[in-house]
Formats: C-alpha cells, structure tokens, sequence
C-alpha cells in the first residue's frame, strides 16, 4: 500500500471517537433500511426494475440528454455543457459573476465535491454558505464531507455541540439535538435570505420534462434555489430519467435505501424559472451538465456504476468502511462506490489501493437498489493494476510464493498445519494481542486465536 493511505488508515484506526461515531450512524441506517425493505413486499422487483431504467438511459444516454436539453430550453432553463470539472466551476463561477453575487448558498451535492466547486467559489472570492445541517459542521470545521449521504458522519453530538456553541453568533442552549438544529437555524436563515445565487445538484434529470428533482430531509435545498434570483443546478448526465413515472420508482428505491424512509421530506421538481403570477422563484435558471469521465466509463467497462443513485447503502454496510471511515479513501467518494469511482477520476496509479481494501464479501452488491456488482468491478481494477505491473514487488512476491505453495495440495497442506500450530502459540485465552508479521492487525484489536484444526481437515472430518 501507498505510504499515503496506510497513514490515513492506521489514523483512522487508532481514533476510538471515529469508530464511535461511525458506529452510531451506520448501525442506524443498516437497521432502518432492514426494516423498511422488510416491509416492502416487492423491493426485490423493484430493485430489478431500477437497474432496467438505468441501463436503458445508458444504452440510449444522447437520445435521453437531447430530449432533456430541448424541453429544459422550454421551460425557460439555460442548458450549459461542460466536458471537465474544470469546465463545469468556470461556467458555474462565471455564471455567479455576471449574476453580481457576493454569497451563494448551496445544498449538498456530491457532483459538487466532485468537481471541487468549493475551492473553485474560494478561488473566486464568493463567499459559500452551505446549507444543509451536516455540510454546515463540515464547513465550520475546515473539513471534508465523510459519507455521501451523511457529510459529517465522522462527528460526534458531543464535538458539534462544542463547535456551535464556539462558531454561531447566537448558539442559545445545545443540551440537545433539537437545540442544535435550532441553532443551525439561526446561523443561517439571513444568510438564505440574503444569498444572490443558489446552487443545487440533482437526484434525477426527468427527460420528458426537463425538470430537476432534489431530494433532502431538512428543506435547506428549497431555501437555497427559490429565494435567491439565480438557481444554478450541476448534475452528471447519468441522472437522468425518461419520465415522472420512472422517477417515482427510483426515489422509492433510494429513500428506503438511503435513510430507511419510504419518502423524504422534500422531493421537489424544479422545471424552469418563475413565471408571470408566481409567487416565488428564481427569475434565471441554468443547469450545467457535466461529463468529467461518465462518457470514458462507458468505454472502458464501468457503465454499471452509472446506475449509482447515491444512496450510501453500500457505505453502511462495507465492514472496511465501518472501520476507517471516509477520509482515508482520500477522494471524493469513499466506500465501495468511491473504491470504483476514485481510480477513473483521479488515475488508477495514484488510488491502486482502493479496489484492493476490500474483502469482496460482497454486501455491497446485495443491498444496492439499482445492483451494482460492485466486487466484480473492483476485481476489474485489480486485474487491471496487475496487468500495468502497479503493485510493489512485496506484494508481487508475496503472492508468488502463495501461488507456488497452493498449486502443491501436500505443500499447502503442511503450511496451513505449521502456520496453526505457531499462531496458537501467541494466543491467550482465544486471542492474539500481538504476533510476528501481524502488527497491521494487532496494534488496534485482538486477533481471533485459530482453531484446532483447518477448514479443510473439518469438512473432511464430517465425511465430506
């Protein structure tokens, strides 16, 4: 591994309040989508369906963006096209800039992220204000968002508690989560009231009406895109849909995936700018469609992966990301979908590491709603990292001397009965605490002691 990543990893490890408050959140999550999908007789169907929408749309992706492009155009939208995330923060910025805006607000976006509009509104000396509650700790913080549907994730109640009542002009009482939100409340209705221009991503890109749907639990997202008099919406072009009907079964499928709801709070299509009589809206209304590598996986094998919904799902219930967190994936995206995505965007020699911190369990694919066989594409990097001669020569050799040992069944045998017998030599009561070539392992937690006898000599023992 990467002296980067293992840095990352080994911090993560060590920090008991991370584990914490991963603990608390995904635990959560996992027993809430458990529940809601239990009580819904045909999420498997569903689930079958959604991936059939999907990989229509990607099968028919120009079809779909140009219908989507004409009767946006209709509905009074702008429609900007941008090949690179570079291209997609100059047009946002430039967009801001003629819009004479000195604050914008934003709902959280993961294509956002991706394509480093926070820094490139820095850069730009426009003062971003993030609205919702969890991108709030994370930009009061300094910090990175950590989970894809949870930003702050890696926070504790008790650690935001203490940087609201330091950062918020009014903090009031914080002896509760209730009190907190109340807080957040405060801080940042004027700074709605007062922001130039809103920007939102999209949750789906509905073809048939060129309209935008957002989906959030908080309302920041309808604060952040009708009071202001610009709304500017960034969306990858695989967030698209043919129609309304399509739509309606993918949000059944990401909300009770996503937070284990059968529907948000919000979902709201926005289709155009205000009209004559409106009450409310913005009077611009632009949406920038970014590529940034989406078309290059669909030449390079990876077309699957752009059915993602975003739901998380697979980051909840990824036993490594239950154990290090986001940050020490080190891109955008963490988890398994980050461990497919990251290497597309940010060069496979520099993120080799990701496809391989995984044990290939397999969880991910089960529980994602569009069925995202997630370990086959993460095999695909692997194989495809070994081809380029990526991984260090440890590593080659390593397995070389493996792959000798297991093509001999009577060698391997031998090793599996020495490597035994030595391991039950630093075991106390069930457990090693510590073992020669083990210290990955041991210098945070136990390793479970072996049992008397190998896998293979059991089943042989049980006439099998």
């Amino acid at each position: 591994m990467t002296a980067a990543f293992t840095a990352r990893t080994e911090q993560a490890i060590g920090d008991r309040t991370l584990k914490l408050a991963i603990d608390r959140t995904t635990g959560t999550a996992r027993a809430k989508r458990a529940a809601a999908v239990a009580d819904w007789p045909g999420f498997e169907q569903a689930r079958e369906l959604g991936r059939d929408i999907k990989d229509h749309v990607i099968a028919h992706l120009g079809h779909y963006l140009a219908e989507f492009e004409r009767n946006a155009i209709a509905s009074g939208a702008k429609v900007h096209w941008a090949r690179t995330a570079e291209e997609a923060c100059d047009i946002t910025i430039r967009l801001c800039r003629s819009a004479g805006a000195r604050s914008v607000t934003r709902a959280k976006s993961m294509l956002g992220e991706e394509i480093g509009l926070p820094h490139a509104l820095a850069a730009a000396g426009i003062e971003r204000v993030e609205t919702d509650l969890a991108e709030h700790v994370v930009q009061l913080a300094g910090d990175r968002p950590s989970h894809i549907v949870w930003p702050a994730l890696h926070k504790t109640r008790e650690q935001v508690r203490e940087m609201f009542a330091r950062e918020h002009a009014d903090p009031g009482p914080l002896d509760s989560v209730e009190a907190m939100v109340g807080s957040a409340r405060r801080q940042l209705r004027m700074k709605f009231m007062a922001a130039d221009v809103g920007i939102s991503g999209a949750n789906f890109l509905v073809a048939d009406s060129g309209a935008v749907c957002t989906v959030t639990n908080e309302g920041n997202a309808e604060l952040t895109t009708t009071p202001p008099r610009v709304h500017i919406v960034t969306a990858g072009i695989e967030k698209l849909v043919p129609s309304m009907a399509h739509a309606t079964v993918l949000l059944r499928l990401l909300v009770r995936s996503a937070t284990g709801a059968e529907l948000t709070q919000y979902t709201t299509f926005h289709c155009g700018p205000k009209r004559p009589g409106d009450a409310d809206g913005p009077d611009e209304f632009h949406i920038v469609l970014v590529d940034n590598g989406r078309t290059r996986m669909l030449r390079e094998g990876l077309a699957e992966m752009l059915r993602c919904l975003r739901c998380g799902a697979c980051l909840n219930h990824c036993v490594v990301y239950r154990q290090i967190g986001g940050h020490a994936y080190g891109g955008t995206y963490p988890g398994p979908m980050g461990a497919v995505l990251t290497p597309l965007l940010d060069g496979l020699p520099a993120t080799q590491d990701l496809p391989r911190a995984c044990t290939l369990n397999g969880q991910c694919a089960e529980v994602c709603p569009v069925k995202i066989p997630l370990p086959k594409l993460l095999r695909g990097w692997r194989d495809r990292s070994w081809r380029e001669g990526l991984p260090p020569r440890t590593e080659v050799f390593g397995i070389g001397v493996w792959r000798f040992v297991a093509a001999r069944p009577a060698l391997y045998r031998l090793a599996t009965r020495l490597a035994l017998r030595s391991m039950r030599l630093f075991a106390r009561g069930g457990w090693i605490r510590s073992m020669p070539f083990a210290r990955g392992w041991t210098a945070h937690r136990d390793f479970p002691g072996p049992a008397r006898r190998s896998f293979m000599e059991q089943i042989r023992g049980r006439g099998r």
